[in-house]
């Protein structure tokens, strides 16, 4: 009995913060859909995450120009542009990007 109490009490606080919006960043990657053309560390439609870790390493203005990129868009390298993802939240792009940034090389 004592375990399930536990387990449902896990699983709420896990939930309220998912709803907070305080999602694991592997998570908020999934949920939008990020991962459509972006891997850890295979380059897809755009390039892996491992890669614009290695492009921005040591850069003080990474993180802020990368979460302004995910919501108002860009087109860098590749063929494709990125487009705007205005419903990524400013705390949820933060947090991506230091999960991005994060990446070993």
């Amino acid at each position: 009995m004592t375990a399930r109490l536990g387990l449902g009490i896990l699983s709420a606080a896990v939930s309220s913060a998912c709803m907070a919006g305080t999602a694991a960043p592997q998570a908020l990657l999934e949920r939008y859909k990020c991962v459509a053309c972006h891997r850890d560390r295979e380059s897809r439609t755009g390039p892996a995450y491992a890669d614009i870790a290695a492009r921005y390493a040591g850069d003080p203005k990474a993180p802020a120009r990368l979460a302004a990129a995910i919501r108002s868009g860009e087109h860098g390298r590749g063929p494709w542009p990125m487009p705007p993802h205005p419903e990524v939240s400013a705390a949820d792009a933060k947090a991506m990007v230091r999960y991005i940034l994060s990446m070993p090389n």
